[in-house]
């Protein structure tokens, strides 16, 4: 425990000599992040949501506004579609995305357009069997 400051001693006198003290028993030698660089951000203006924003990076979270986010989903539901293993497989995801794009060009959110219109089925079929025939 720390001795108490005596009286007539200057607290920044004392603070100064608590801290040569504990460094020369070691006290600080193996702090962690010893010897690497300070966190990036620190000259920058504070933010509220800094603790959010540094969670949601560490568990490679990342929030879009809910068009951005289902173009994305659209695209990744096309390429899912290429890769399937049958017909049915391939109907079934399209079919799927393209209620989630319809809803969405009756229902718009706020944020910015889709900007997608649903897929045709047989077309993206056709892409699949001409995928799986040049083995691409």
């Amino acid at each position: 425990m720390t001795e108490r400051k005596p009286p007539g001693v200057p607290f920044e006198s004392w603070v100064d000599h608590q801290i040569n003290a504990a460094q020369r028993r070691g006290e600080f030698d193996a702090l962690p992040g010893t010897g690497e660089p300070l966190p990036a951000g620190l000259d920058s203006a504070y933010d509220e949501l800094w603790w959010v924003k540094r969670k949601m990076a560490r568990e490679g979270l990342a929030v879009l506004p809910p068009s951005l986010a289902l173009r994305k989903e659209a695209e990744d539901a096309l390429a899912a579609a290429y890769a399937a293993p049958s017909e049915r497989a391939v109907r079934e995801i399209i079919t799927a995305v393209n209620v989630k794009i319809k809803d969405m060009m009756f229902r718009p959110p706020p944020g910015p357009p889709l900007g997608k219109k649903p897929y045709d089925v047989d077309e993206v079929v056709a892409e699949w069997r001409r995928l799986r025939a040049t083995g691409a």
